[in-house]
């Protein structure tokens, strides 16, 4: 449930800034439909889950740890600055021990945006950008 809700904190917070920057940028989220225009750039939005903790004797406690990845995509063959100054926009936009409350939830980034390598797939330069979140319940 919890990484649902961070889910939902994370893509809420990058749709809003992809919508107020300019040039707009549109967000492809996970399992939505979407079909990128010929020569854009865009983002794509995935939450990756790791294994839900427990650090109380009771029980009651829960951990919800994961990774939120954006990746930069980029058309091919257009030079890689474009796509690495927004992720270094990203970099600064999510910064490390920021916390998104989404119903009750207190979602924390626990590191700082990390700016892999770019990568070629099929016919778009990707540049992925990664953080580590957690969020507790009891």
């Amino acid at each position: 449930m919890s990484h649902k809700k961070a889910r939902q904190a994370y893509e809420a917070r990058l749709g809003t800034w992809a919508a107020a920057r300019s040039p707009v940028l549109l967000v492809a989220y996970e399992n939505d439909p979407f079909t990128p225009a010929t020569g854009t750039t865009y983002l794509r939005a995935f939450c990756l889950p790791a294994a839900t903790d427990s650090q109380d004797l009771e029980g009651a406690h829960r951990a919800y740890l994961g990774v939120f990845q954006v990746n930069v995509v980029a058309p091919l063959n257009t030079g890689g600055g474009a796509a690495n100054g927004i992720a270094d926009e990203l970099a600064a936009l999510f910064v490390n021990n920021t916390r998104i409350t989404i119903s009750g939830l207190a979602v924390q980034q626990i590191s700082p945006a990390a700016i892999a390598p770019a990568v070629q797939v099929l016919d778009r330069y990707v540049v992925p950008v990664s953080w580590r979140y957690r969020a507790d319940t009891t």
